[in-house]
């Protein structure tokens, strides 16, 4: 392609954004791409949002949003404006300026990655791509993915990045039940194939949020989630191993922390808990160890994180087996556990990766009958790992209820729990995430773990 011609792609896309004429495809409408999608709509563009779940599509045509950060008459607002529809239809790609990639990045069981997504998701653009496209990766992964997978995929149909279509990545940096923080006042990084793709994620991402940081090359901004999400598994592990080095030693280290935290620098907080969940901290640090086995580099800092924080659900409910034989001298294999919470963060629906589903997988292996409350989450639906569980529904948290159990363990502190009337209801209580210390509410059946 001469010159004039690569130019003359650039601007006519260029020109679109800025003047907010371009049409936006998102693909995959879950945590990351709705919430995006409204953003992008907000900003003034026409979007539309693909899925291969066509029960999405049925609930987002009914203005029925699936995910908390996105209300239902948010989306009303922007599918009445005109600015958002939603479709099955691939073929509709051909239509879209700027396609983003919000797709599934999850591990296999060998903890390698798995791209599948991403690449049946990059083949599905390049059935439909065209000239004057900015194609755009956000699925967290292992630096190089965008220009060895994406790009590579897209140019297998003969037209070239940098010239006829430009691709680019900007992480992710959702924060599901976060009060403070939503997709358009996160700061976005971006970056792009060459400084051309670089200028138009600048002009488009900066259309839609609040402030942009630009990095020099797509590795690098994948580099950038993989650290942030890597910072907070290591710190993790760190207070989970402290949390059983202090125990042994009479030490509660919820107080440790809270007095430390009063140091107003060279510390952060982070507190323990019973394992880690959501998508990115446990997934993410292992994108990494996978890559840097190319270059024959150990990651041994970030892998002994992973475990660390791996080994906490079997820890916890080593915890809860000792509780249950010295209070109430009996045996985990002939008690009723209520594990309440099962979302893997306090007062969300999210239950991805959450460490609840293992305590309660942990608990029958060895023998126990474990059951859940969660007032986010009625039915434990389809999980990649835990198919066994599908279909078991949340118990009501009634005195008479809780009675019947022989300990509750406590594994998410959502706030509308009643734990003043739970301490009265419950034999035993084992509480991973200090909540009745918290407020206020300490007694000798309830056990830190």
């Amino acid at each position: 392609m001469a010159l004039d011609a690569r130019s003359s792609t650039f601007e006519t896309l260029s020109k679109k954004i800025e003047a907010r004429t371009a049409r936006a495809g998102i693909i995959g409408l879950g945590y990351v791409g709705l919430p995006l999608a409204m953003a992008v709509a907000r900003s003034g563009f026409a979007v539309i949002g693909f899925d291969i779940d066509p029960k999405k599509i049925v609930a987002l045509d009914a203005r029925r949003s699936y995910i908390d950060a996105v209300t239902n008459e948010a989306l009303a607002a922007e599918i009445d404006a005109g600015r958002f529809s939603s479709t099955t239809d691939f073929a509709l790609l051909s239509d879209c300026d700027v396609i983003v990639i919000c797709v599934p990045t999850p591990l296999t069981k060998h903890r390698d990655p798995d791209l599948s997504f991403v690449e049946a998701t990059s083949r599905s653009i390049a059935a439909h791509l065209r000239p004057g496209q900015l194609i755009v990766l956000e699925s967290t992964t292992y630096p190089g993915t965008t220009d060895d997978i994406v790009k590579v995929i897209l140019e297998g149909t003969g037209l070239k990045s940098g010239s006829d279509f430009f691709v680019g990545f900007s992480p992710e940096r959702e924060d599901p039940g976060n009060q403070h923080y939503h997709t358009a006042t996160i700061p976005k990084v971006v970056a792009g194939d060459g400084t051309q793709a670089l200028s138009l994620m600048k002009s488009f991402y900066g259309a839609a949020v609040s402030t942009v940081v630009p990095v020099s090359s797509n590795a690098t901004a994948e580099a950038v989630k993989l650290t942030e999400n890597i910072f907070r598994s290591v710190n993790i592990a760190l207070v989970n191993e402290l949390k059983t080095v202090y125990a042994a030693m009479g030490i509660d280290v919820w107080e440790v922390i809270d007095a430390a935290k009063t140091k107003p620098f060279g510390f952060m907080p982070f507190y323990p808990g019973p394992g880690l969940g959501g998508h990115c901290i446990p997934i993410d640090p292992f994108y990494l160890t996978w890559k840097s086995r190319e270059y024959e580099l150990p990651t041994r800092f970030i892998e002994l994180a992973g475990e660390i924080n791996s080994a906490m659900p079997r820890h916890v409910v080593g915890k809860l087996a000792e509780a249950l034989d010295i209070r109430a001298g009996k045996a985990l294999s002939r008690s009723r556990v209520l594990v309440l919470g099962l979302a893997y963060k306090k007062n969300v629906a999210d239950i991805r990766e959450s460490p609840s589903l293992r305590l309660i997988e942990i608990i029958e292996e060895r023998g126990g009958k474990a059951d859940y409350h969660d007032p986010f989450v009625a039915e434990i639906p389809s999980t990649r790992e835990y198919q066994a569980l599908k279909g078991r529904k949340s118990v009501d948290l009634t005195p008479e209820a809780i009675a019947e159990y022989d300990a509750v363990l406590i594994a998410t502190d959502h706030d509308m729990i009643d734990y003043a009337a739970l301490s009265k209801s419950g034999k035993l209580i084992v509480d991973t995430r200090n909540v009745f210390s918290r407020l206020g509410l300490a007694a000798d059946h309830v056990i830190k773990a």
